[in-house]
């Protein structure tokens, strides 16, 4: 029997694949979409809803600037989120390419597009929620089999003790669900304040609070990433809840506003994983995240990488203590780095 040789077609030539990277670029939607995704990630429905257009239309447009090396996907369960790529420094055109991000990104978006991100933010934020106004008695039990309190506890608190801060006269919990980690704040800092904005949690935080004899503590129900007028901290603490929000980069820019030069925001999060169940059982919209996309948002949002701890696996889940600090003089970031 004849066999029939299947040969691989030639590798693309640097120059076959600038003339890639220049069609891609040479559309002005093409570069609208480039905008959009510089901090965030979008699904191509959610892209074609921020562009009114259809999902078919969008997908041609993604295809072409990932075949140019300018969008990476990101698999979150069943979903494919785009993402924008940043400079590689191996290709002959990585100059261009910094260049023309840097450029697009020193336009303001137009109100119109503006407006339509907020909008999917939006959705994203009301599906969260929903689904803990199903809990009125508590949080999920399934959230135990993922990260119970105990297992980080006394790593962050050990991270903390160790924050070299100007002072210690406020820290901020974002999301401190039934406050189960405020006394530990109450002990070290003069004041703290714990935002959330899921009135039955913060109901039972400020029981806990009562109960604990803390007079130091004030619950405020209150949209972390909205504009709040509040006292600088000195140190922001997030346990658990940035996988909840709608939009973690933008997330990590308003936590730096609500922080005082050399003060420090600690993250505990999820390492990425790749159990789905955790969207339905848990009110998940993300699964985990990288430290390196931790610390390139941080970067955008003008913070430093600092310490890290990592803990275990646990069915199937890796713990991540991740701290920034915001630069007591301005801090110069470099454009390049991991995409978002």
């Amino acid at each position: 029997m004849n066999q029939i040789a299947h040969i691989a077609p030639p590798a693309s030539s640097a120059t076959e694949q600038l003339a890639a990277f220049c069609k891609a670029t040479g559309d002005v939607l093409r570069l609208d979409i480039l905008r959009v995704l510089r901090n965030d990630s979008f699904g191509v429905l959610e892209l074609a809803k921020i562009f009114a257009m259809r999902q078919s239309g969008m997908s041609h447009h993604l295809k072409v600037l990932a075949n140019a090396g300018l969008v990476s996907t990101r698999r979150e369960g069943n979903s494919i989120f785009y993402r924008r790529s940043l400079p590689d420094a191996n290709q002959p055109w990585h100059g261009v390419h910094s260049q023309l991000l840097g450029g697009i990104d020193a336009l303001p978006l137009e109100t119109p597009l503006a407006e339509a991100i907020a909008d999917v933010h939006s959705q994203r934020a009301d599906l969260s929620r929903q689904f803990f106004a199903r809990f009125t008695d508590g949080t999920p039990a399934q959230q135990d089999l993922i990260a119970h309190f105990g297992l980080y506890r006394e790593p962050l608190l050990g991270l903390i003790d160790n924050l070299n801060l100007p002072t210690r006269a406020l820290a901020l919990e974002v999301g401190p669900g039934e406050g189960g980690f405020l006394p530990d704040l109450a002990s070290r800092f003069e004041k703290v304040v714990g935002l959330d904005n899921a009135p039955s949690m913060l109901e039972r935080a400020r029981q806990q609070c009562a109960d604990a004899g803390l007079d130091n503590v004030e619950c405020l129900l209150a949209d972390a990433l909205q504009p709040l007028t509040l006292a600088p901290a000195d140190c922001l603490v997030c346990n658990m809840v940035l996988h909840h929000m709608p939009a973690p980069a933008e997330a990590l820019k308003r936590f730096a506003s609500l922080m005082k030069p050399g003060g420090s925001l600690i993250l505990t999060e999820l390492c990425s994983h790749n159990q789905s169940w955790v969207r339905d059982t848990c009110g998940d919209l993300w699964l985990g995240f990288d430290q390196l996309d931790l610390s390139y948002w941080a970067g955008e949002a003008g913070l430093v990488p600092g310490n890290s701890l990592y803990i275990g696996l646990r069915n199937g889940f890796q713990i991540q203590l991740q701290q920034f600090s915001k630069p007591l003089i301005e801090h110069v970031f470099p454009t390049e780095g991991t995409a978002a």
